[in-house]
């Protein structure tokens, strides 16, 4: 599955499974935002798995959906049209999954392409930022490296490894490009809670993505979680590639506690995240199929 160049190389064996439960993954990432995998290929991976289903859920951007549907009916894999959001709360960047989108339904669609020109916006100025500061970027120079996609922090770690300031993908996440580093921008001045209103409005499964990595105290979190609830969330990822089962019970907890679906995804991003693979994460993640079943009922009842 890795090696130690820089490429990503598909592991061909099926992924062992608890017998009897179909598994799916619910958080995925591909070239239409930071993956390094296309949705084809993700698709092509999640047959070699076993996998019944996978969500296509780049960041701020459907681009991807549509390559994966017509992959999933060559590979046999349920595609589920998806996207990850980026929300800003009290300083802090947080993200939304949305499950089952409506692609065609027009306020849906209308808010996405703001979120993708303030993405763009917000990327220009990390440009800038960077070049004042002597580094030698441009948005041409990043078109040639990544072509003109929907770039992340990932991509810029990768421009900076690639000019010798940071070392690695991790250097530049704790330090330049964390949310308190020198070259972070706040992505977007939406709220997670107008988000995920959005989301239920138009129909879809709003689920809120991997809750610790906000680092929030408990009682902030279950004050975001509360805001979330209010607004039509109906799932949390209790099931995610850096959860420790301690994390993952008390997302349980809860959910249970809020009246909340359980969720998950291994978050896959290719060689971006080279030791977190699909439907598995980092090797022993398992996401049951049936936790889009029960949220599709939940959905339908609200």
């Amino acid at each position: 599955m890795k090696d130690q160049s820089d490429q990503y190389i598909l592991d061909r064996s099926r992924i062992d499974r608890p017998e009897g439960c179909e598994l799916a993954d619910f958080h995925t990432h591909s070239t239409a935002s930071d993956g390094t995998l296309t949705p084809s290929e993700n698709v092509a991976l999640a047959a070699e798995r076993g996998l019944r289903a996978i969500a296509v859920t780049d960041h701020d951007t459907v681009g991807g959906v549509e390559e994966a549907l017509t992959a999933g009916k060559e590979y046999g894999v349920e595609i589920i049209a998806g996207i990850e959001f980026s929300c800003a709360w009290e300083g802090l960047d947080i993200h939304i999954v949305g499950l089952d989108l409506d692609l065609g339904n027009e306020e849906l669609m209308s808010r996405i392409s703001q979120c993708r020109d303030a993405r763009e916006n917000r990327n220009q100025m990390m440009i800038d930022r960077m070049a004042e500061d002597g580094i030698d970027i441009s948005r041409e120079q990043m078109i040639a490296e990544f072509g003109d996609m929907k770039w992340t922090r990932a991509h810029f770690a990768r421009h900076l490894i690639s000019k010798g300031v940071v070392q690695s993908v991790p250097e530049a996440f704790d330090g330049l490009l964390d949310d308190n580093g020198k070259y972070f921008i706040p992505r977007s001045s939406v709220r997670p809670d107008e988000m995920v209103n959005l989301i239920f409005r138009t129909g879809g499964i709003p689920v809120m993505a991997h809750p610790f990595q906000y680092k929030l105290p408990d009682p902030d979190l279950m004050r975001l979680v509360t805001l979330l609830k209010e607004n039509g969330l109906i799932g949390i990822e209790a099931f995610y590639s850096t959860h420790t089962p301690q994390q993952t019970a008390h997302v349980k907890e809860i959910a249970s506690g809020m009246d909340l679906c359980l969720s998950g995804g291994s978050d896959f991003h290719g060689k971006n995240k080279p030791l977190i693979d699909l439907g598995t994460g980092w090797g022993d993640l398992r996401i049951p199929y049936e936790l889009i079943t029960i949220m599709r009922k939940r959905r339908a009842v609200l």
